[in-house]
């Protein structure tokens, strides 16, 4: 997990866990969260571009993945949003530029609804707003919740050892299914693939990635759920840019595109052609151009 490269390594401790970060360059803080099935590797190539142009770019294992710590509870979107904060705090800085993808895309839209004083500006890579999702799931049942079917198997119990059985093959298969296939039938894939099912092989890494899935539902007849929509509730105020793929197979393009409504700061959302799930990884050089664009505004 502790990758040679134009970056270095270290760990951080914010909100009760020790976090492992990978950083490149220095000036304005770039905070770079990881989806599922990821780890850290997923800005390999954002990264030192990033640093290149001027930026402080960090990479985090989020909580239960990779390098980082992985105690059994904190996986709920309170705690997963806290984490991203008292990281940027832990970094040393008063507010940073929040770039999140998938899952991690789903944390940076709650982090910056509940914490918009840390989130400078707000960049959202193949992931609907959670409210946007939450409503796509109940009124589009052939389209995002057929979509969603692989996830919702994430509510079994121990489905964490289906996870990880035959060396993660699972996870290969996802990143396959959600990926444009320009980027999975390309030479880059394979090495991309092993190196998430490696890390997803981690002991107690694949409990922790389910737990969150699994608060996201289980969560929506309870009253802390009841809570987190009604904060969710509150217009987003910091200016957002919402990339996402036209091929995303995970969210489709018609869910994400409904997350406008609930920003009431500057809002601009782009739809990538012939890029799946994975904007960062599928198109790095493009993905870097829109970052860059946004967070020099």
């Amino acid at each position: 997990m502790l990758v040679d490269g134009p970056w270095t390594h270290r760990f951080v401790s914010a909100n009760g866990s020790r976090f492992h970060v990978v950083e490149a360059g220095t000036g304005p803080t770039v905070l770079l969260l990881h989806g599922f099935p990821e780890f850290w590797w997923a800005w390999h190539e954002v990264l030192p571009a990033l640093a290149d142009a001027g930026f402080r770019a960090v990479a985090v294992d989020m909580r239960g993945y990779g390098a980082t710590d992985k105690p059994p509870r904190g996986y709920d979107g309170y705690t997963l949003a806290a984490d991203v904060t008292g990281l940027i705090r832990a970094l040393g800085e008063r507010s940073a530029v929040l770039v999140g993808a998938g899952f991690g895309g789903m944390i940076a839209w709650t982090a910056a609804a509940f914490h918009p004083k840390l989130v400078r500006r707000l960049v959202v890579l193949g992931a609907a707003h959670p409210l946007r999702l939450r409503a796509a799931l109940v009124v589009d049942p052939r389209g995002q919740t057929a979509a969603a079917a692989p996830t919702l198997k994430f509510q079994l119990p121990r489905y964490e050892h289906v996870l990880t059985r035959d060396n993660a093959a699972l996870v290969r298969e996802y990143l396959a299914r959600w990926g444009g296939p320009g980027w999975v039938n390309g030479p880059a894939f394979a090495d991309y693939a092993e190196r998430c099912r490696t890390a997803m092989r981690i002991p107690q890494a694949a409990f922790c990635a389910m737990e969150g899935y699994r608060w996201s539902f289980r969560s929506v007849l309870r009253l802390h759920g009841y809570r987190f929509v009604k904060l969710m509730q509150q217009p987003i105020v910091v200016p957002t840019l919402q990339l996402h793929g036209a091929l995303d197979t995970a969210i489709l393009p018609r869910t994400a595109q409904g997350s406008g409504r609930y920003v009431s700061a500057a809002y601009e959302w782009q739809l990538l052609e012939n890029v799946g799930h994975f904007p960062h990884v599928e198109q790095p050089e493009q993905v870097v151009g829109e970052i860059l664009r946004w967070a020099k505004q």
